[in-house]
């Protein structure tokens, strides 16, 4: 009811005029009601309410209108301060004598003064809120009043301006027409906002030129001219530290203001620059300590990192009097390419290391392959010498007059057959990385002894003089392989010898004893003293087949390689040949046997002999030559049919011949436990075509005689009577 009579649009004072008529109305009403109606007394009680609660409502709403007024006064004042700040702002930038100018993080721009592109009127109605950076600088390179270096386009101008606007602090010098100039200083703010500031250096420029005009004579004015070409920023301080001298590099590389280099700026101004300007204060504290150095200080050479990262070499160099030259070069194309240069470094390694691998494992098979096939030259070798020594031994058990000049043949086949054979073996041994020598004392002259009866028939067959000296040195070596290294070269020697005579001598050298092996022969061009030791080599005239495949050289130079015995080579065209070989001396030599000590000659009665030979071909061949000989034999494919046979005769063997490869997995040792057990003292040799250290080793620890493979009917007969005679010993 109440809302129908006093409406909320009225104002407060119209409001309470209308409820104060009520009011009286209503009053009125009840003085004029002369019973006491209860309902008239209800009326009167809801108004007097009713009164209260306008009451109330008119307090509350007259605090909220003073809340009003006073937030609006605020506001007001605020507006008010806040126009005044940034009239303030405008008139303080205003008051500026530079050109000032200001763009946002997104390079808009936001404010600048009346000065701000004062050089250029013809764009100055670009310059409005808004504006980009590069359209703004699209403006300034198209100004008529803009003189650009000689050589130079507004868009390139514009692209370079660009490009350092990319930095934090940039400071440089555009020159304007009318020979004016205004130095341009931008710095980055922490809210990434571009600060701008032109200022007007015309009459620093014009003093400064008039200044130097002054004080620089025609040398000066060569120096100077110097400087201006150089590369590198150069600055010239006397001896108070004050700048003499400069040239306009230097505040390209620096990015030093033009207010700074003048005659007489200290040598602190410039490293206080640059503490600011770097990113290396450590330098430059050690640079400021260099200029506070005394007279005559050594030249120093620091590296420096200008920000954002221009890479700078800084040169300092005492001059006479106390006076000091500061350079700076750039170096950034330098250290990019030095990256370059790492990264194409780690590139290749990373390249050579894969190759490296792929090398290694090529180098692996090859290995493998060279390995399979020494043992495939090491197998066939031994089965090649198991025939050999058949048929070597059937002729050597034949009597001279069975064939005559046709036996002779067979034989010299055979021999040379076997040379052969024993020279691809050798070959291979000295290919294999296993191979292992046999290194302890060795007589030489009980070896040369042995060689010189060898060879000395050859030789005299040949017509050739051959003298060995004799000699009493002990060596340490291999003595199989030092025996086939000698022997080579008397053998080469004699067979390349057509006329004259074969010399072996033996010298000592310190720690070392040199055996030579002269001879007469055709000699050996230079040009050709590195070919005849390559592999089935031979220099001179062609020479029967069964001379040789050329490989006697090769295992010399391969075992005195393997050894560590140097091996070398003197030879003149026409005169002959001396080869060398040094070989280090025993550190205790063994004493020789005394004189008359030889062994006693072998009895010429017979033995028994019990022969074991799984090849019927060679088994056969060992008994037809031991019985020429005069030996009795018992022979057998197996030992435990060979000690059956023994058993039913009721016979015990004088010597026991083994052959060392029985059967598959089955060797000569592993049967001797067998035989002790019927005949602990009969003396065993066993026979083998297996030259391996290993082989020769099992069966020395076994306590057996070893005899290589193949044999004649002699070198068999020579080895049952010395076993019979080193056992009787």
């Amino acid at each position: 009811m109440m809302s129908r009579l006093v409406s909320e649009a009225d104002s407060l004072e119209r409001q309470n005029e209308k409820l104060l008529k009520i009011t009286e109305v209503l009053i009125r009403r009840v003085e004029q009601v002369t019973n006491d109606d209860a309902a008239a007394y209800e009326q009167f009680q809801r108004a007097v309410m009713l009164e209260d609660q306008v009451r109330s409502r008119t307090r509350e709403l007259e605090d909220a209108l003073n809340l009003l007024n006073q937030s609006n006064a605020q506001l007001s004042a605020a507006m008010r301060e806040a126009e005044a700040s940034r009239n303030t702002l405008t008139d303080a930038i205003e008051t500026i004598r530079e050109g000032f100018g200001l763009f946002d993080g997104d390079d808009r721009l936001v404010l600048c003064n009346s000065r701000f592109g004062m050089f250029m009127p013809d764009i100055r109605r670009h310059l409005v809120p808004g504006l980009g950076f590069s359209d703004y600088i699209d403006h300034a390179s198209r100004s008529r009043f803009i003189a650009l270096p000689h050589g130079m386009t507004p868009p390139q101008w514009a692209d370079r301006r660009r490009l350092r606007h990319r930095e934090d602090h940039i400071v440089f010098n555009i020159a304007i027409t009318g020979d004016r100039w205004v130095q341009v200083s931008e710095h980055r703010t922490e809210a990434r906002q571009t600060v701008i500031l032109q200022t007007d250096v015309t009459d620093i420029m014009r003093t400064e030129r008039r200044a130097r005009s002054r004080i620089l004579d025609d040398q000066s004015r060569l120096i100077a001219a110097t400087l201006d070409h150089l590369d590198q920023g150069v600055a010239v301080f006397d001896e108070t530290r004050a700048l003499i001298g400069w040239n306009a590099r230097l505040s390209e590389l620096l990015g030093l203001p033009l207010t700074l280099l003048r005659i007489g700026t200290t040598a602190d101004t410039l490293t206080g620059h640059l503490r600011g300007a770097t990113a290396d204060p450590a330098t430059v504290d050690a640079l400021a300590a260099w200029i506070d150095g005394a007279a005559g200080r050594p030249p120093a050479l620091w590296d420096l990192t200008r920000l954002p990262g221009t890479a700078l070499k800084a040169t300092a160099r005492a001059m006479p009097r106390g006076g000091f030259v500061i350079s700076f070069t750039d170096v950034t194309p330098e250290r990019e390419a030095a990256l370059e240069l790492l990264r194409a470094k780690e590139t290749l390694e990373r390249r050579v290391m894969e190759r490296t691998l792929d090398l290694e494992d090529a180098l692996a098979a090859a290995e493998r392959a060279n390995a399979s096939k020494s043992r495939f030259v090491a197998a066939a070798s031994h089965d090649l010498l198991q025939p050999l020594s058949a048929a070597r031994l059937f002729v050597s058990s034949l009597p001279p007059e069975a064939g005559g000049p046709v036996l002779a043949k067979i034989a010299s086949a055979l021999d040379s057959v076997e040379d052969m054979i024993a020279a691809l073996l050798a070959v291979s041994k000295l290919e294999t990385e296993n191979e292992r020598f046999d290194i302890r004392p060795v007589a030489l002259g009980a070896m040369l002894e042995r060689l010189d009866s060898e060879f000395q028939p050859l030789a005299a067959a040949r017509g050739i003089g051959l003298k060995i000296l004799p000699c009493s040195h002990w060596v340490e070596s291999d003595p199989t392989y030092l025996r086939r290294i000698v022997q080579n070269l008397i053998g080469n020697a004699i067979r390349y010898t057509e006329a004259g005579r074969v010399l072996v001598g033996v010298r000592r050298r310190g720690p070392m004893v040199r055996i030579d092996v002269c001879d007469t022969g055709p000699g050996i061009p230079e040009d050709s003293q590195s070919l005849i030791f390559e592999e089935f080599q031979r220099l001179g005239p062609s020479r029967a087949a069964g001379e040789g495949l050329g490989l006697g050289l090769t295992i010399v130079d391969r075992a005195c390689g393997a050894l560590g015995h140097p091996l070398s080579l003197r030879s003149v065209v026409g005169r002959g040949s001396c080869f060398s070989v040094s070989v280090p001396r025993a550190r205790a030599a063994r004493p020789p046997l005394p004189r008359g000590a030889a062994p006693a000659p072998p009895a010429s009665a017979g033995r028994l002999v019990l022969v074991v030979e799984d090849d019927d071909e060679v088994r056969a061949a060992l008994d037809f030559a031991l019985t020429g000989r005069g030996h009795d034999v018992v022979a057998s494919a197996s030992v435990a049919a060979g000690l059956a046979l023994l058993a039913e005769v009721e016979l015990a063997p004088e010597v026991i011949l083994l052959d060392f490869q029985l059967g598959p997995g089955l060797t000569a040792l592993d049967c001797l436990p067998e035989i002790r057990t019927l005949f602990p003292a009969v003396p065993v040799c066993v026979l083998t075509a297996n030259r391996t250290p290993e082989v020769a080793a099992a069966c020395a620890a076994a306590g057996v005689t070893l005899r290589l493979k193949p044999l004649d009917a002699a070198a068999l007969d020579a080895a049952v009577r010395s076993a019979v005679q080193i056992h009787a010993e």
